[in-house]
């Protein structure tokens, strides 16, 4: 996920309070505001005396030449590295977010956010945004939102569903609103996980709970930010989970409650061009999967053909890190 710091300098209460409500993870402000800071709102400030300090923790460098980007990659082995260009060039940024996972750029609009957050596709780590405009900090703070991760989601075809027995499974209740076509990816195996949808479909059962995904149980992976994986048991109040839409577009998330129950189980089993993939989810009509057009499938209408979306990796996760290794799922 990408990450927003702001500028304020000199010290403008009003922007500081437009970065906290924008969720800005730290602003930079003068020697001697750090407390101020603090009494507005819990975020990281960077200042001589505060969290992160100037030209150790964080470190600003000017791109004039080539040379330049090689003191930059050097720096960015053991600091976080705030790149400046003379005349705001997209060229240097490819060069160094091709070889370095931590470069920052400064920017002062919205337009300048867009591009240096998408350069090379990947985009730098993060921006630190300086303007004295606060309508512009807003608009240039919800760009930053929008640049989610992208996973790539495949189409997978149901090849049996069958009753499973009971077992302890998890929902997973954010403090985000999702709508049609988004949820979780899930699922028995790091190497395929499926989009179990939100609750957010009406129905004469239940209230929708657009908030709430209806996971799996609790042995279950479930991706989260950063290209990682947790075990559905280990969530808690405040982890960050990862909400994808049909399209593979994904967002953060911030888990507000977990609830584990013992419910009846279905063991749901599909095939992709890489394999079989498995996903266990609770026996109710009100649990979906979803298809390849956004459309939420109850697991009790899944027939044999069925097309499901999933996400497929090699499988193998360290304490839910991607590794290369031989390791055999099933």
């Amino acid at each position: 996920m990408k990450t927003a710091w702001v500028r304020v300098d000199p010290w403008d209460k009003k922007l500081v309070t437009t970065a906290l409500e924008g969720g800005a993870a730290a602003v930079m402000v003068p020697e001697g505001y750090h407390q101020k800071v603090k009494e507005l709102g819990r975020i990281t400030t960077i200042a001589p005396d505060g969290d992160l300090k100037p030209e150790r923790e964080v470190v600003f460098y000017e791109v004039k030449s080539h040379e330049d980007e090689k003191e930059i990659l050097r720096l960015a082995h053991s600091a976080t590295v705030v790149v400046r260009t003379t005349d705001w060039t997209i060229i240097p940024l490819e060069n160094l977010v091709a070889q370095a996972d931590n470069i920052f750029t400064e920017v002062s609009n919205s337009e300048q956010a867009r591009n240096a957050l998408t350069v090379l596709e990947r985009g730098v780590a993060g921006i630190l945004i300086k303007t004295d405009d606060p309508a512009e900090l807003k608009k240039t703070l919800a760009i930053v939102r929008e640049q989610g991760e992208q996973v790539r989601l495949s189409t997978a075809r149901i090849v049996a569903v069958r009753q499973a027995g009971l077992g302890d499974r998890a929902c997973v209740d954010t403090c985000s609103q999702m709508e049609q076509g988004q949820g979780m990816l899930v699922g028995n195996s790091s190497g395929g996980l499926f989009l179990v949808h939100a609750e957010s479909v009406e129905n004469p059962y239940v209230a929708p709970r657009p908030f709430r995904v209806n996971a799996g149980p609790v042995h279950a992976y479930i991706r989260v930010p950063g290209g990682k994986t947790r075990y559905l048991s280990e969530l808690v109040a405040g982890d960050s989970v990862l909400c994808v839409d049909h399209e593979g577009r994904a967002q953060q998330a911030i888990v507000g409650r977990m609830k584990i129950e013992r419910r009846p189980l279905l063991l749901v089993t599909a095939e992709t061009d890489a394999g079989e993939v498995t996903t266990l989810v609770q026996n109710a009509e009100t649990i979906r999967l979803t298809t390849p057009n956004g459309e939420p499938r109850s697991v009790v209408a899944l027939e044999k053909g069925s097309e499901v979306l999933v996400a497929i990796e090699s499988a193998g996760r360290h304490f839910g890190h991607k590794v290369e290794e031989t390791i055999w799922e099933k």
